[in-house]
């Protein structure tokens, strides 16, 4: 955005033991039937079936992933989502192409994103810049950067979340920023300017040319 502020996941468990036997406390008999799994005690697990049952719920790991952020309302800084969905209805029309790949268009970049980022081999984040020339396509590497830390919880800078995955999860993402000069501010919905309208289709140019083939 081209308001951009320089800005865990805890698991717990529990164990239980019970010191007198089932078949004690059942008057001495072995326990059958339904005695044996009564309705208030769960059923044994083994490991494999607790991992099978798991595994729907299990995040895919990425071959890309690419999160176009803006403005919706602001004119031309609407660029960065609206070349995401354009990028995803092409991956929808070719699934060869997007296989492995995920595409989220966003007003913000959120922490929950960080989520993500750590699935995938490559990130390629798209938004406007009011510092080029308007139309003007740059595509610039990023590394996790601890100095644009943000106070604000819910606004954050690519290189922000690419610390916060160093951080928690030991390990970031090949990560890259796609953007284009923008000439028209102002209100408007989801509408761009001529001048950014011609920078779309050099943006995805540049966005596919960092996704390499699937296979």
């Amino acid at each position: 955005m081209i308001d951009a502020v320089a800005g865990a996941s805890a698991a717990k468990g529990s164990s239980r033991t019970c010191e007198q036997p089932i078949s004690e406390r059942l008057g001495g008999e072995q326990p059958t039937g339904e005695q044996a799994n009564p309705r208030h005690l769960p059923k044994p697990t083994t490991d494999s079936q607790q991992l099978a049952a798991e595994a729907p719920n299990a995040a895919r790991p990425l071959r890309a992933l690419v999160i176009g952020y803006g403005s919706p309302i602001r004119g031309d800084d609407a660029i960065g989502p609206l070349v995401a969905d354009r990028l995803e209805a092409r991956f929808a029309a070719d699934p060869a192409l997007g296989d492995g790949v995920e595409v989220q268009a966003r007003h913000i970049l959120t922490a929950e994103i960080v989520d993500d980022l750590v699935r995938a081999e490559r990130v390629v984040f798209i938004d406007a810049a009011a510092d080029l020339k308007p139309g003007e396509v740059r595509c610039c590497r990023l590394a996790p950067d601890t100095a644009t830390l943000s106070t604000m919880a819910h606004f954050h800078d690519p290189r922000e979340l690419l610390a916060w995955c160093a951080a928690l999860y030991q390990r970031t993402p090949k990560a890259w920023l796609v953007s284009a000069g923008g000439a028209d501010w102002g209100y408007a919905s989801y509408s761009l300017s001529a001048t950014a309208q011609g920078a779309v289709e050099p943006m995805i140019a540049e966005i596919l040319a960092l996704i390499p083939a699937s296979g």
